[in-house]
């Protein structure tokens, strides 16, 4: 088997133990490993871990075809962090959760054991996301022009709304009043898109969500789309200039800037153990069917 890729940013100490026990783990079953470099360094700071005996990467010399797969300890902006380093490479990853809700690191510090099991064992499934791809004349992102979650676009000052026309293959959609306006995917449906209203749809399905954040005219409700149109947003506001984000990447751009949003023509691969599901999940961290008066 091929190296395993560790890919991780800062966490609290309350999870200290448990990632002491994650690398124990590996090195106990003898799992050939490399560690992103400066999480490295934190595991030595933080945990005082002889990290001398880690092999390490780094963004400039990631080569996917390196491993076998990915796992990301953190939350789930740590993992949409690894889609960067993975991007249309195919490399399946896994989260493990030292954030807060984990609908992407799923994965508890306790059920470590059992995961790294299934994982050698290949006794895990693949599932594939869909990921959106933004076009601009100034090449906004470079080659991390794409997203997981969603794409946002936000009124840069705390004053005035921003003003977004939107077209769904050419054909105007709506205008919309208000402090911006996302573009998510399906598994962006249980993001910032659902804080704002948003439905949520399941991983599986062909759709993205277009949904305004705090509009003005409160008929406005999210719509959802076929995956495979093309979205294109148009921008005016009293500020020469507003925020686009990718997932948790973001930039300043003029508000003239015409943003053309597709289905991208790679998916990023997530890693599903046996005894997980998408809906398990959504009970779990949603609290559905619980009732503390129980």
């Amino acid at each position: 088997m091929k190296p395993i890729a560790i890919f991780g940013r800062e966490f609290s100490k309350e999870y200290y133990t448990g990632v002491t026990a994650f690398f124990k783990l590996l090195d106990e079953r003898q799992i050939d490993y490399k560690v992103y470099g400066s999480f490295s360094k934190f595991i030595e700071q933080a945990l005082e871990i002889d990290t001398t005996k880690f092999k390490t990467f780094s963004k400039k010399n990631f080569d996917a075809s390196q491993f076998e797969f990915l796992i990301s300890l953190g939350g789930d902006g740590t993992i949409l962090e690894a889609t960067t380093l993975v991007k249309d490479s195919e490399l399946p990853m896994l989260g493990i959760n030292t954030g807060r809700l984990g609908f992407l690191s799923s994965i508890r510090l306790d059920q470590i054991e059992d995961a790294m099991d299934q994982l050698l064992d290949s006794a895990y499934m693949i599932d594939s996301r869909s990921v959106i791809k933004v076009e601009t004349d100034a090449n906004l992102f470079g080659e991390q022009n794409f997203a997981l979650n969603e794409l946002t676009l936000h009124k840069k000052d705390t004053q005035s709304m921003i003003v977004i026309q939107a077209y769904v293959d050419g054909k105007f959609l709506n205008t919309y009043w208000a402090d911006g306006l996302i573009i998510a995917t399906p598994t962006g449906s249980t993001a910032y898109s659902l804080s704002c209203g948003g439905p949520i749809i399941l991983p599986s399905s062909s759709n993205f969500i277009i949904t305004p954040v705090a509009p003005h005219n409160l008929n406005v409700r999210p719509v959802l789309i076929d995956h495979n149109s093309v979205v294109t947003l148009r921008v005016e506001s009293r500020s020469p200039q507003i925020l686009i984000s990718l997932d948790s990447r973001s930039e300043t751009v003029d508000t003239n800037t015409v943003i053309t949003l597709s289905k991208h023509d790679f998916d990023i691969k997530l890693i599903r153990l046996k005894s997980h599901s998408f809906l398990k999940t959504l009970r779990s961290k949603l609290h559905w069917g619980y009732d503390n008066r129980n």
